[in-house]
């Protein structure tokens, strides 16, 4: 059974129950209980560990990461001639994210 989320700043933080109503604490508690993720809730994780500045396979909310890397996996994307490296739940939510023309997208192994 996975931690819900680890608290990774040195400051007090509200206590993690406070958090329960987060989206992030519904979607790790679903998935440690074994429930599956419909669409929007993997465009939602794909988004939220690519777009934060803290982890690439965690959620950071009000000093505490939830961890996702059990969902995600690494991308490689052609955009743009340029080659970056994303982790995304699947293709699908990882293009749906994206903005503009992709001209490749490759499963990193």
């Amino acid at each position: 059974m996975e931690q819900l989320a680890i608290k990774f700043v040195p400051w007090e933080v509200p206590a993690l129950e406070d958090l329960k109503d987060s989206t992030a604490y519904r979607l790790r508690q679903k998935l440690n209980e074994g429930g599956r993720l419909s669409r929007e809730e993997k465009n939602w994780i794909t988004e939220q560990v690519n777009r934060n500045s803290y982890f690439k396979s965690s959620v950071p909310v009000m000093g505490y990461r939830f961890d996702f890397s059990d969902v995600l996996r690494t991308f490689i994307v052609n955009q743009y001639g340029h080659y970056q490296r994303y982790n995304a739940t699947d293709k699908t939510g990882l293009i749906t994210m994206l903005q503009g023309r992709v001209d490749k997208i490759i499963e990193s192994v």
